[in-house]
């Protein structure tokens, strides 16, 4: 079998694809917190037996390029693994992101084959691997919702390094019971990492129902065949884009600790079907929770990349082939422990996007592939976290949410609003799911008229939610583009920055992007986020 059928080529593509959604929806309909279940913040992947990712669920964008991080750290850290292990990862210097991102990684091996009562081959050999990452409300550490404005990763929560949560199926009780016993919300902790472990389980079961199917040898050609691919469209789109290097820079508001901007600069060098990402003159790590692990990097500068193929190209390792990425280590894209890093996964890894697409936008053969780049959207995730002790529910509580915000207008449309952009592909969590849940009350949910940069194309608006709290609570947020806009294209005007605000007592104080704060019963805090850069000037 030397040439491949493209027909089976896309029969193929869909099926690696098919295992990876129908985890997704296991743990989706399995989690027990919000933020899984309702936001459904989590990415289920295929591997082959070399940890190349081959398929991807349309999940979250950060997870793309570092979950084959956290399957190598499993594989190197375990030479003896077998049918039912599963190996349990939030490291971020180990193939993790930030700590409240857990993953759950299971060997696939095939089973022994029999005839009639006799079993003719007892051997298990490795087909590859499935893995299920969902952002888990809180870990522990020194704020309730483990994303704190810190200054070192461990005020952040628990570290887990590789370890065995299941072997030969049986579960490693010892360190389940460790890790809840670190964790302000140990029920909910336990019945999400339930659903992963199952989650997993399905993906193996389907694995091994293709492999039934179809052979390992027809398999693993079309795993192969499917990274080739995907290295292809990836080369022709950058022979299209021609020759040239161009260079951008953009600022991080702030870390929390400091209260100076932090610039991420970026070089992009294309030359015969290949690129050179470079983000050598980036600051180095900061003392604040922004600094980045190479894994979001190089997560970041797959989405943009991947992004530009088109949706019908398979989600796998195959588009990074044709990348090399210099990411300095001990600077903010590549920081070194023990290093704060909860933020970089959610709002560092925005202005790397940013600054790649405006680098991008500077080549001239995007007409050659019928795409253009277009202006900032709102850069940042808007992090909360709400935790404290629910007096009418008799437990204690950790709300975490992302909110979305305005998009970037492009060449020929107008931004969308109040949506979540780039690097997080998460939904907002409904109200009634909130009020059901938490001791809140949302007392308006809303775009932001008008917040979005005008234009030829305008960009999206933002959103503002109010958040009543019904008790006392510990407040963190981290939020970005509170100082600084979101820019916009061939002079379409920037968006407008997000706004912090609490009132108590009737009175009304603007908070910085980046806090810890002690709220009381009654208080409102209001989120705002930004809006979208506008597109072209207005005629």
């Amino acid at each position: 079998m030397s040439i491949y059928d493209p027909v089976r080529l896309e029969i193929f593509k869909h099926l690696f694809a098919a295992v990876a959604e129908e985890m997704g929806v296991v743990l989706c309909r399995s989690s027990y917190s919000p933020n899984i279940k309702e936001r459904r913040d989590y990415s289920c992947a295929v591997f082959d037996r070399h940890t190349n990712m081959i398929a991807q669920a349309a999940h979250i964008p950060v997870h793309l390029g570092s979950m084959p991080l956290s399957v190598q750290a499993a594989v190197q850290a375990f030479s003896d693994l077998s049918p039912g292990d599963v190996i349990i990862l939030n490291d971020p210097f180990r193939g993790g992101t930030h700590l409240p991102d857990i993953t759950l990684v299971s060997p696939v091996f095939t089973q022994p084959i029999r005839v009639g009562d006799e079993t003719t081959n007892t051997e298990h050999e490795l087909l590859g691997f499935v893995a299920s990452r969902a952002h888990h409300s809180d870990v522990g550490g020194i704020s309730p919702g483990s994303m704190p404005v810190s200054k070192e990763i461990f005020q952040e929560g628990i570290i887990i390094p590789p370890t065995k949560l299941l072997e030969g199926g049986i579960l490693n009780q010892a360190l389940m019971d460790m890790i809840l016993a670190n964790v302000r919300t140990p029920s909910e902790r336990s019945g999400d990492l339930q659903a992963q472990i199952a989650a997993n389980k399905r993906g193996v079961e389907r694995f091994l129902n293709m492999h039934a199917r179809y052979g390992k040898r027809k398999m693993s050609f079309y795993m192969a065949e499917l990274l080739d691919y995907t290295e292809r469209l990836t080369r022709r789109l950058l022979e299209k884009l021609g020759k040239g290097e161009y260079s951008f820079c953009d600022y991080l508001d702030d870390d929390g600790i400091s209260a100076e901007p932090i610039p991420i600069r970026v070089s992009v060098r294309i030359d015969s079907g290949s690129a050179t990402i470079d983000f050598s003159g980036s600051a180095p790590q900061q003392k604040g929770s922004l600094n980045a692990v190479y894994a979001i990097t190089l997560s970041a500068v797959y989405y943009v990349f991947r992004s530009l193929l088109g949706l019908d190209i398979p989600n796998n390792s195959g588009c990074l082939r044709p990348i090399e990425i210099i990411a300095p280590q001990g600077t903010l894209v590549n920081a070194r422990p023990p290093a704060a890093v909860a933020g970089g996964n959610v709002e560092t890894s925005q202005r790397i996007v940013d600054v790649l697409l405006g680098a991008l936008a500077q080549f001239g053969g995007w007409e050659n592939v019928n795409v253009k780049i277009p202006a900032a959207s709102q850069g940042t995730m808007n992090n909360i976290t709400i935790g404290g002790f629910d007096p009418f529910r008799g437990k204690n509580f950790v709300y975490y949410e992302t909110i979305g915000g305005g998009i970037g207008a492009g060449f020929d449309y107008p931004g969308p609003s109040g949506l979540h952009s780039h690097m997080t592909n998460t939904l907002n969590t409904p109200v009634e799911a909130i009020e059901f849940d938490y001791p809140f009350q949302i007392l308006r949910y809303e775009l932001r008229r008008r917040s979005g940069g005008s234009g030829r194309f305008s960009g999206g608006d933002g959103i503002r939610r109010d958040i009543k709290l019904l008790s006392e609570a510990q407040v963190t947020l981290l939020t970005e583009r509170r100082r600084l806009v979101p820019y916009g294209l061939e002079g379409g005007e920037p968006g407008q920055v997000g706004e912090n605000i609490l009132v108590s007592k009737g009175e009304e104080n603007r908070l910085p992007g980046k806090a810890s704060i002690e709220l009381q019963a009654g208080d409102v805090l209001s989120i705002r986020t930004p809006g979208g850069g506008g597109y072209g000037k207005t005629e």
